[in-house]
């Protein structure tokens, strides 16, 4: 009887460490992994500054992280403060115009960073955009990709809902995924700026695969219209997981049948630091 109990004991205590061990925001469906985009606490970095803010993303229980700028430190410097807190920089958002200029150089700073994906988050125009846009970025995004794929890291383009605009059968978003190259130049879906266009985020998902690379987790709050193809929306409108418009069950089914390798919160409501939390516990409990 006590070796029985004795084993009892041990299996709980295994099990204990198997569930203290795992990363936050997954959980029996949803496996991430999950990071949080560190651009959700700009307005935290800006007042209590680097090392007080990185300790509120480890307090979290968030490891990976993506990048939106290193907040006036040599890449260096914030490289060092991410590895004393056990963050890992896996991505980051760099402006259009240094791709355009100096991949090369970009690439030297997302090799600086550790990063595995360096990307665009957006990209200058003049709304409507159509053909013309396309065939001026496209070549810009397949010389960057070029670039960065010399140094081992993978170039991106986040899709900000601007891209939408009608063309032909389909949208100049499907344009500009189908004229850059498919091995070199990929995408990270923000699921609020596709469903804020009125575009269908499973259906993407499964169009272009591996397309598709990364994942912003972010909601919009019911009852905001959409359909605007202006990418922009108030940022109050970010709201937890699971509480807005987003049926996440069938996107995340939809990533996951994809093979997405990472997954960003991204929350950039005034009210993110107590949003956050939330949506991890979100993750952790979400079935599909």
């Amino acid at each position: 009887m006590k070796c029985l109990a004795l084993a009892f004991i041990l299996a709980q205590a295994l099990l204990a460490l198997q569930l203290s061990a795992s990363d936050a925001g997954t959980g029996a469906s949803f496996a991430g992994p999950v990071g949080l985009q560190l651009y959700s606490l700009r307005a935290e970095f800006e007042s209590a500054g680097v090392p007080a803010t990185l300790d509120k993303v480890k307090g979290m229980g968030i490891k990976y992280v993506e990048l939106a700028g290193t907040y006036k430190l040599p890449p260096e410097k914030f490289k060092a403060m991410l590895d004393e807190r056990g963050l890992v920089a896996v991505s980051g958002h760099f402006p259009y115009a240094r791709f355009k200029s100096d991949p090369a150089g970009v690439a030297a700073e997302a090799k600086a960073l550790g990063l595995k994906y360096a990307g665009v988050a957006w990209v200058d125009h003049k709304d409507p955009v159509d053909e013309a846009w396309v065939h001026e970025v496209a070549p810009v995004f397949n010389a960057a990709g070029a670039a960065l794929k010399k140094e081992g890291i993978i170039f991106f383009d986040h899709l900000h809902g601007y891209e939408f605009q009608p063309h032909g059968a389909g949208t100049i978003a499907d344009l500009l995924i189908t004229e850059t190259d498919k091995d070199s130049v990929f995408f990270e879906m923000d699921v609020l700026w596709i469903i804020f266009p009125n575009q269908d985020p499973v259906k993407l998902l499964d169009t272009y695969g591996k397309r598709w690379v990364m994942m912003h987790l972010k909601d919009l709050k019911k009852g905001v219209p959409t359909g605007a193809l202006t990418g922009h929306t108030d940022v109050k409108y970010n709201v937890v997981l699971g509480t807005g418009q987003v049926d996440w069950p069938a996107v995340l089914a939809a990533s996951k049948k994809a093979g997405l390798a990472y997954y960003f919160i991204e929350d950039e409501s005034p009210d993110s630091v107590t949003q956050i939390p939330l949506t991890l516990k979100y993750l952790e409990q979400v079935k599909f």
